[in-house]
């Protein structure tokens, strides 16, 4: 399991570090203030504010659903490989989100920076990857 997580680990760094990579090069933020100054919301981009919920709640669903599916009878190596596969979708959804943000509406790129801050915090740990698969 040390290997595998190992990987996992990897991926997940990856993943991370290619999104802060692109909000490094491609906002153009002159001040922190301005990443705190909400532009005016209207009809427009009313939406844009919704996509880190969306976000949170379809890549929740998704994994959930992704970890119900293993077969309680199969190997451990089967499942922590099904685990990855659907923390690997779970992540993706929020990284594609937080560069539907950067690349359509920059001027929300708070609320990218949140949808990174959760990615961050999902990190694979033994811990958690033996308590989502219930595993001794």
């Amino acid at each position: 399991m040390k290997e595998q997580l190992r990987v996992f680990k990897i991926i997940h760094m990856a993943l991370c570090a290619g999104v802060i990579v692109a909000y490094f090069i491609l906002n153009n933020l002159e001040s922190v203030s301005e990443l705190l100054n909400l532009p005016e919301i209207n009809s427009d981009n009313f939406i844009y504010l919704f996509i880190p919920i969306i976000a949170f709640v379809i890549s929740n669903l998704i994994f959930k659903h992704k970890l119900k599916a293993i077969n309680p009878n199969a190997i451990e190596m089967q499942k922590i490989m099904e685990y990855q596969s659907a923390s690997i979708m779970r992540w993706a959804i929020l990284e594609g989100c937080a560069f539907l943000i950067l690349i359509l509406q920059p001027e929300f790129i708070l609320f990218g920076i949140l949808i990174i801050i959760y990615l961050i915090m999902l990190r694979p740990t033994e811990d958690k990857v033996k308590t989502d698969l219930k595993l001794h």
